[in-house]
């Protein structure tokens, strides 16, 4: 896949790309115990290159700034990126291992996940600066926080419009919250940012008011919420049987991300990931799980 310089990619991801090591568990073990789960299954996942191809395979063009070892994993990550049409030109090897996710699926489809970072931790601020031309001539860059934070905060500052997923949670400078358009936060990572639980709406406001332009709060079977200084809508989500929600707010990002860059409004934006989200966990996996613009049309 090849952008004509005067016509950009539609979305650019700076971000992590991981291997996900997945089991299916009836419960979690608590401290101490040990508990018999399924058969190890492997995917290719990380919050970056989730997106990226959540997008492409929607028919968005896209292009991933990441990092992955030159080991096994790495192969295994590039060549599926490449399968998706992503373009990779600025995806660098590393000496160090892939990153990779270790996530536990419960009987209803909530996942508890732990991630080694590996060659994610190395993507830099030289490699955003190398990747200047692509990445401020894309009309959405869409960022997260499984790499460094001087890493998204150069990337913030080169990009036309930044859609920023705050996860995983944690502090964040003003200076990076005054830019996204809009910060895409969970139920539980906002009450992380805010100190406190509550309403959606209440959540979205408050938000708004550290600095954000626009506010997107996910609220997985229950739609979302999105907020900028015009208004809140709430956006419901089909009915649909969950069977894995692994990485079904990569896929929500992606395509709100993919969507803004082609000209939608927030509200109109946030309702399309929402179905995208709806449809992606009906099926196991991250990557694995995303679907086509026509599957979602049939929501």
């Amino acid at each position: 896949m090849t952008a004509n310089p005067a016509q950009p990619y539609d979305l650019v991801v700076v971000g992590s790309v991981n291997v996900d090591l997945v089991v299916r568990v009836d419960r979690r073990p608590g401290p101490g115990e040990t508990v018999l789960g399924s058969d190890l299954s492997t995917y290719p996942g990380g919050k970056g290159a989730n997106q990226a191809v959540a997008a492409a395979r929607l028919g968005a063009r896209v292009s991933l700034l990441g990092r992955i070892g030159s080991d096994a994993h790495g192969r295994l990550l590039r060549e599926s990126l490449q399968r998706d049409g992503v373009e990779l030109r600025h995806l660098h090897e590393t000496s160090v291992p892939s990153g990779v996710a270790m996530i536990s699926v419960g009987p209803k489809g909530d996942n508890s996940i732990i991630v080694s970072p590996g060659a994610n931790a190395r993507l830099s601020e030289q490699d955003v600066e190398d990747a200047n031309d692509l990445v401020s001539s894309a009309p959405v860059v869409s960022l997260q926080l499984e790499t460094p934070l001087p890493t998204v905060l150069a990337a913030a500052r080169a990009a036309r419009r930044v859609v920023f997923n705050l996860s995983p949670a944690a502090p964040v400078p003003d200076e990076l919250l005054s830019v996204c358009d809009p910060l895409v936060v969970n139920e539980h990572e906002a009450a992380m940012v805010l100190g406190t639980p509550g309403l959606p709406a209440q959540q979205a406001k408050a938000l708004l008011s550290l600095g954000p332009r626009s506010v997107v709060i996910t609220l997985g079977a229950d739609g979302a919420v999105a907020a900028d200084h015009g208004g809140i809508t709430s956006v419901p989500s089909p009915q649909v049987d969950a069977l894995d929600t692994t990485g079904a707010g990569d896929a929500f990002t992606g395509a709100l991300a993919w969507r803004l860059a082609v000209g939608d409004t927030l509200a109109d934006a946030t309702a399309f990931a929402v179905k995208v989200g709806a449809a992606t966990v009906r099926r196991s996996g991250a990557q694995s799980s995303y679907p086509s613009l026509a599957e979602v049309a049939t929501l």
